[in-house]
């Protein structure tokens, strides 16, 4: 999906918005990095990246990008990581700033004086590699959970052939042509509904750990109102805030719209994508795994089926996730594939394998237990589809509420310790 299409994709924020501005106290610059202790690091929010085509030739002048996200985990001291991953020239950063939202968002506006400078090592700017990530120093403020944070970027003049972007922002970002980075408003702003050059962000949290939720675009938040914090990792991060046993616990969301597990699509297909967006994040201690519907959609198309893969397959590629999860002590639970029937890329045959493939996740011993998606959205009538209450309308994705009873669907006790 090109950018020009994403941008008419999705609507301004909705009243639906809450910017906890209170929840945030900044104040200067950490010194902790001079520091011999070394800062128990968790992900608090992150995204995942994907390659697209710079076809319109942004960044050619100097550009000012403006850009909201949801913390999970509140800390006292944060970091954000830059990405030039999917980048096939160096990236230069010329500054970058982190502040609070004003209360109208609408335009990128900030706080007055909320603003705080990032560095790279005691620079205020930094060149990032084909390939790379970039990490902040830290900087001390007090964010509370389930509140937002803006993140400017400076962008020098430079040629960039492929953008490191996630496509679906679910906010409303701006992008200026070269404003101030601490300008309370933009000049002359333009909506995006996309993330360019975001990574994650970070929280110091020493008792602190992460939840990784790791999919397509049910998990992404496809058809979740834009705005509201309404996909289920959303929903999940909110039960885990109201729950003082896992108070300490954050959620990030590495879903993709399109994503398969073992093809290549929008995106790398899961397996490839693993290390980097599971594995690398710090803190994380939990994984649910929600992938495979693309992959069955697309073999099993009576139209036009194309990589075909059999439950088999599919069942393996989520075992080989496991096992490497496994390996670095973070607890897997696999995710039931949610109904599909009425989709465009349903089929019967499609059908079987999802059935197959929920058996499997539901008596494997491979995973250390499991999330039934699909019964909690199901048709009680035609469990091979939505129930009416939860289906966005493409008997694809649920709605808001459909989101709800996902969320609503994962025992706490998971990550509660004995």
């Amino acid at each position: 999906m090109r950018r020009s299409q994403l941008t008419a994709n999705f609507a301004p924020l909705t009243a639906g918005f809450v910017l906890a501005a209170a929840g945030f106290a900044l104040v200067t610059p950490s010194l902790s990095a001079q520091s011999s202790a070394q800062p128990h690091w968790v992900a608090s929010w992150s995204t995942a990246p994907v390659a697209e085509v710079n076809r319109e030739d942004a960044f050619t002048v100097p550009t000012t990008l403006r850009q909201i996200v949801h913390l999970s985990l509140g800390g006292s001291t944060i970091r954000v990581t830059l990405t030039n991953e999917q980048g096939v020239n160096p990236l230069n950063i010329g500054a970058a700033a982190v502040a609070l939202p004003a209360s109208d968002w609408s335009g990128g506006a900030i706080q007055p004086g909320s603003s705080v400078r990032l560095s790279f090592n005691g620079k205020p700017s930094i060149t990032i590699p084909p390939g790379a990530v970039a990490v902040s120093d830290p900087v001390n403020l007090t964010a509370a959970s389930l509140s937002n944070l803006a993140i400017t970027l400076s962008i020098p003049s430079q040629r960039i052939a492929t953008i490191t972007q996630h496509g679906l922002a679910l906010q409303t970002n701006y992008v200026s042509g070269g404003s101030p980075i601490d300008a309370v408003t933009l000049n002359s702003p333009s909506k995006m509904s996309y993330y360019d050059f975001l990574k994650d962000v970070e929280v110091a949290a020493p008792h602190g750990a992460t939840v990784v939720a790791f999919g397509d675009s049910i998990t992404d938040g496809w058809h979740s109102t834009s705005g509201a914090n309404a996909t289920w990792p959303d929903d999940l991060a909110a039960r885990l805030q109201a729950d003082p046993a896992t108070r300490n616990l954050g959620v990030i969301n590495m879903g993709i719209g399109g994503n398969r597990v073992l093809h290549d699509g929008f995106g790398p297909n899961a397996l490839s994508r693993f290390d980097s967006e599971v594995l690398a994040p710090p803190g994380v201690k939990y994984l649910i795994i929600l992938e495979s519907i693309n992959d069955i959609g697309v073999a099993y198309n009576s139209t036009n089926p194309h990589d075909i893969v059999t439950a088999q397959d599919l069942i393996t590629g989520i075992a080989q996730m496991a096992a490497r999860a496994h390996a670095h002590g973070i607890k897997v639970f696999g995710a039931t594939l949610t109904p599909y029937m009425g989709a465009g890329y349903s089929s019967p045959a499609g059908e079987a394998v999802r059935q197959a493939v929920n058996h499997w996740i539901r008596t494997t011993r491979q995973l250390d237990g499991f999330v039934d998606f699909a019964k909690a959205t199901r048709d009680p009538a035609n469990p091979g589809a939505f129930a009416p209450a939860y289906d966005s309308g493409d008997h694809l994705h649920p709605n808001d509420a459909g989101f709800r009873a996902m969320a609503a669907a994962i025992n706490l006790n998971f990550f509660r310790k004995p």
